[in-house]
């Protein structure tokens, strides 16, 4: 710690002196490698400066050397709590700028991987506010599901957190019996667990003390800086991609969008908790769609893009041609601009793209919430004690991959 002692203060006057302290960049209340210099009264946040780009890994220069159907490990490591959406969300870029219509049963196989992976995020989200706040036993109860989601990724396509999950144009591979066993069986089971963890916070006094009016911002502040997601729903404003913009075919499903009033800690809390249930509920919509549909279908008929199976590589002479092409990335992209969305867990996931015609994006942006999140910590925290600094930046989510980029 650095002192910093008040200078030509008046004769007799007391002296008054703050401290800086460094929280983060390594330090186990920051979730991820982000640095924040606090100016400290006692435990009180006088003031505060947000350091961003510990980690960065310049991910959209990499995607311009890259063809296009490479770039989904790039994003697999923005949110990687929710890295499906990551990866299906720049698929969705690319078909539309390609014009590609996918069948329904490759949007809603995609809908149940995308909620999946929501409820994967807040999951960890508010088990960590609530480990943040003294509480860790709801923490290690829940963890057990995630783990499950986990199980479902692996049986889909082979990995676990950084999922590589889907194609441009669909999936590349057909979801087995034993995956959707698993989906049933986390439809099952998981409702129980989620109501007896919104038992042991919602209602709890020492959490609601710790995290009623930690962290507030007005609609009106949370607009101005950008604010999309749980974080701006929290703070009353019903603004969901999924709604205002539906991709993936969300608009056959029933949900509704929670909303909080004072946009704290607390809302934050009940927001994501009210959201798990309202993706429970359009996974199992999808799970009921999925009867009236052909269960052979997994992709769009898009040679040109999407690498044929391997018997046909080794027998017919197009499919053998396309495969060469899209592995040595001689497969050219209409050129086009575009911004494309989806609703990531933290809020609203874009990628703006370029494209001049050739087989790498002439220029690629992503908008990660985090970001923009993280400009309004230190407003969200000043005058706050030191405890309630660690809560607010747990209850906004920030992911350290996904902020740096």
């Amino acid at each position: 710690m650095l002192e910093q002692p008040n200078i030509n203060l008046p004769e007799g006057s007391i002296e008054k002196t703050t401290n800086t302290l460094n929280l983060g960049p390594t330090h186990p209340a920051t979730h991820g490698v982000f640095q924040n210099v606090l100016e400290m009264d006692g435990e009180r946040v006088v003031s505060a400066v947000s350091t961003v780009g510990y980690i960065h890994r310049a991910f959209e220069k990499l995607a311009e050397r890259r063809p296009y159907y490479q770039v989904t490990p790039l994003t697999d490591r923005l949110n990687y709590c929710s890295a499906p959406i990551n990866n299906l969300g720049w698929h969705l870029t690319v078909e539309k700028l390609l014009g590609i219509e996918v069948p329904k049963r490759v949007d809603y196989l995609r809908v149940i991987v995308m909620e999946l992976a929501r409820i994967a995020d807040h999951l960890i989200c508010n088990s960590v506010v609530g480990v943040d706040s003294g509480a860790f036993s709801g923490f290690l109860y829940v963890m057990q599901y995630r783990e499950l989601i986990y199980e479902i990724y692996e049986e889909v396509c082979g990995s676990r957190l950084t999922t590589n999950i889907g194609r441009i144009g669909g999936f590349e591979r057909n979801f087995t019996g034993v995956a959707f066993q698993k989906i049933q069986k986390f439809l099952d089971e998981y409702p129980a667990v989620l109501k007896e963890f919104e038992t042991l916070f919602t209602r709890n006094r020492i959490f609601m003390e710790r995290t009623q009016g930690v962290g507030p911002i007005s609609a009106e502040r949370a607009l101005n800086y950008g604010f999309t997601g749980p974080n701006l729903r929290a703070a009353g404003v019903d603004y969901d991609v999924r709604i205002a913009n539906p991709y993936s075919s969300y608009q056959d499903f029933e949900f509704s969008i929670p909303v909080g009033t004072t946009g704290d800690t607390y809302d934050r809390f009940l927001v994501r908790n009210a959201e798990m249930w309202q993706s429970i509920s359009i996974i199992r919509q999808a799970m009921e769609k999925l009867k009236d549909l052909p269960g052979d279908v997994f992709h769009a008929d898009v040679p040109a893009y999407y690498l044929p199976e391997k018997d046909d590589v080794y027998t017919k002479m197009e499919a053998l041609i396309y495969h060469f092409k899209i592995v040595m990335g001689e497969t050219e992209i209409l050129p086009g601009e575009l911004y494309n969305a989806v609703e990531g867990a933290n809020g609203e996931l874009g990628f703006y793209l370029i494209s001049d015609g050739g087989r790498s994006p002439y220029r690629l942006h992503f908008r990660r919430p985090c970001f923009i999140y993280y400009q309004a910590y230190p407003e969200l925290i000043k005058g706050s004690m030191l405890s309630d600094a660690i809560l607010c930046m747990s209850s906004l989510n920030l992911i350290a991959g996904e902020l740096d980029a």
